[in-house]
């Protein structure tokens, strides 16, 4: 069953058409990616999902819901989270603080009681510290927990931008490009991590990835495109032998 449906996407930035019909379904907990050239409109796919674009034409349908009608900030409420190809964290705080972040949009207390920092305020803070400091455990950030992001490496940096996203506890995690900048340990690390919050959370996962090897593990099935359109749907294996595939990474 599909929980996230597209259909006949479209959309264009004056004379260039970064999407052009294109149409695909995400089966629920199943690792769907996108890959395609430099420009092939990967992640305007994924703008247009977390409302960031509106679309000339087309729908997004998640868990039967029309994205298009609700507002851009509702989306991580609807359940869909994401990551970015570059870095979006807070650098002067802490990794606690930047994943305590994601919970935002779970917090349910007026702004009301927030100010006179309520007994239920402070019973839903307690319970948010304890989501976070659920995912630090799942992705192994212990080490890292009080250090601010601007004193981490790289890499560690890229897995507390996953555990902001998971902090949100989404049904569907949009990951761009999420071994952009890892070493081979860490890539191999980050396959790891995506089995894990597929299998052990239940989370269905959409990846826009470069690095084919890694599609190759983790993906069910994969979305190649090139100029905005689709070339070809099917298993990391169909798409890696399909000459279209081969042609726009290869050339002739």
């Amino acid at each position: 069953m599909n929980c996230l449906e597209v259909e006949d996407l479209s959309l264009a930035f004056g004379g260039v058409q970064a999407l052009s019909g294109v149409s695909f379904g995400v089966r629920r907990g199943e690792v769907f990616s996108i890959i395609g050239p430099n420009g092939a409109g990967k992640t305007t796919i994924f703008n247009v999902i977390s409302r960031i674009h509106a679309p000339d034409r087309g729908s997004v349908r998640f868990d039967g819901q029309d994205l298009g009608r609700i507002a851009p900030h509702a989306v991580i409420g609807a359940g869909i989270a994401r990551t970015f190809q570059n870095l979006e964290l807070f650098e002067h705080a802490t990794v606690l603080e930047n994943l305590l972040l994601g919970r935002h949009a779970r917090f349910s207390t007026s702004l009301a009681a927030e100010l006179v920092f309520s007994r239920s305020v402070r019973r839903e803070e307690h319970l948010h510290r304890e989501r976070v400091e659920e995912v630090i455990e799942f992705l192994d950030l212990q080490p890292w927990r009080d250090a601010t992001i601007g004193a981490l490496p790289y890499g560690a940096r890229k897995i507390v931008e996953l555990g902001r996203a998971l902090a949100s506890d989404p049904t569907l995690l949009l990951l761009d490009e999420p071994s952009s900048g890892l070493n081979v340990e860490e890539t191999q690390e980050l396959a790891f991590w995506i089995s894990d919050i597929r299998h052990d959370l239940g989370i269905t996962v959409m990846m826009i990835e470069h690095d084919m090897a890694l599609v190759g593990e983790v993906s069910d099935r994969v979305l190649a495109l090139n100029y905005g359109r689709t070339l070809v749907e099917g298993t990391p294996q169909e798409v890696q032998r399909h000459p279209d595939v081969v042609h726009a990474y290869l050339g002739q």
